[in-house]
């Protein structure tokens, strides 16, 4: 793996972009047709938002 593979790695980790990819795949495998990816992101911002829980602070 080089530097730049790991980088783009990190940077799509940290986005959230790997999520919105697992989300898809998993949809695949079940067979469902997914969410807008704007659908997604107000999901998971909105659990953000109301499941303190989540966070350290």
């Amino acid at each position: 793996m080089t530097a730049l593979s790991r980088l783009r790695w990190y940077v799509r980790q940290l986005t959230g972009e790997a999520k919105w990819d697992e989300y898809v795949a998993q949809c695949g495998r079940a067979d469902v047709v997914p969410v807008s990816r704007r659908e997604f992101e107000r999901a998971r911002d909105h659990e953000r938002e109301h499941n303190q829980g989540a966070r350290c602070c």
